[in-house]
């Protein structure tokens, strides 16, 4: 396939370098990074060893014309580039597969595009962009993957396989709004909570954060865990995540929570991506990843009280200020 790779941070260029070792046609769009990723190519640091891609590299997707497959791993703030970024690579028979964090972003591209060309993907991975180029692999790296406007088809299935060759394992799902509700779980507590906690466990309960309250650092999914107070937060924020979904009528089993948090054990000190967002001073992915899925609990008569409060607290902290509706 010819594929183009919009977003190279740690996912898209984790998963792009993989597509581009299988011997695929890969295109990065990339800004910072070209001179680099042009020049040595992407290098993924892994258990197994060290490897390196190289994905041809353009500044515009006009340079890279019409594709059969987008895949998108910008963060969300970026949405309302999706017209500049995006279109210019779409033609008829092209798939647009978005990586991306928490609620909306597929409905946002069928806006643009169409409907029946949008895919979305659930990424369960443990990575971090080291350097310009450089990704860590940490742990874990399934893609679950379906279609946004009803369950698979065979090309589905056929982009999943070639996932698959590339080493990546891929699931395929029939209902990826259950998909993205069940990554929820693992992202509203572990990201949230992350950058919340900077601001104190009082503040993160009361949903207020002082005038002068000193920040801490953010916290990882090591220290969330080990610490009683938070880990039950923790918890609290998974059932409350969990109740929700049932609400709406997706099959979101209670045992997500234990599973997510066994999981999380394997990782170790991981900083999730909204803490390195937030360490770097730059725009925080809230409204995909906590507002939008208070609203949807809110809708459905669901209480949460402990991401109510996150979300008040995460509002006042973010460095580029409310962003809440």
């Amino acid at each position: 396939m010819k594929i183009a790779v919009v977003g190279c941070g740690a996912v898209g260029s984790y998963y792009g370098a993989r597509l581009s070792m299988a011997g695929h046609d890969v295109h990065f769009l990339l800004r910072s990074d070209y001179d680099i990723v042009k020049a040595n190519g992407v290098q993924l640091v892994t258990a197994d060893g060290e490897f390196t891609a190289r994905p041809k590299c353009a500044r515009d997707p006009k340079e890279i014309g019409l594709v059969d497959l987008v895949v998108i791993g910008l963060k969300t703030t970026a949405n309302g580039r999706f017209a500049e970024l995006v279109s210019p690579l779409v033609g008829a028979s092209t798939a647009v597969l978005t990586l991306q964090n928490g609620l909306g972003n597929e409905a946002q591209l069928a806006k643009l595009i169409g409907k029946e060309k949008v895919l979305g993907g659930l990424c369960f991975v443990c990575l971090n962009r080291i350097a310009p180029g450089r990704i860590q692999h940490i742990a874990h790296g399934t893609i679950v993957m379906g279609e946004f406007s009803g369950p698979a088809q065979p090309r589905t299935h056929a982009i999943a396989a070639a996932i698959q060759e590339s080493g990546v394992p891929c699931k395929v799902t029939d209902n990826l709004e259950q998909a993205h509700w069940e990554k929820l779980v693992w992202n509203v507590p572990f990201n949230g909570l992350g950058v919340a906690g900077v601001a104190g466990y009082d503040s993160v309960i009361s949903g207020k954060v002082g005038p002068r309250k000193k920040l801490t650092t953010c916290l990882t999914t090591d220290i969330l865990l080990a610490d009683p107070r938070w880990a039950k937060l923790v918890r609290e924020l998974m059932e409350e995540t969990i109740r929700a979904a049932q609400a709406l009528g997706l099959a979101v089993k209670d045992s997500a929570a234990q599973k997510q948090i066994d999981r999380t054990l394997e990782m170790g000190a991981y900083l999730a991506s909204t803490l390195i967002d937030f360490e770097r001073g730059q725009e925080l992915e809230l409204d995909a990843l906590f507002f939008e899925p208070l609203r949807q609990a809110k809708t459905v008569g669901v209480s949460t009280p402990r991401l109510q409060a996150m979300c008040q607290v995460l509002e006042q902290i973010n460095p580029h200020g409310p962003k809440s509706s």
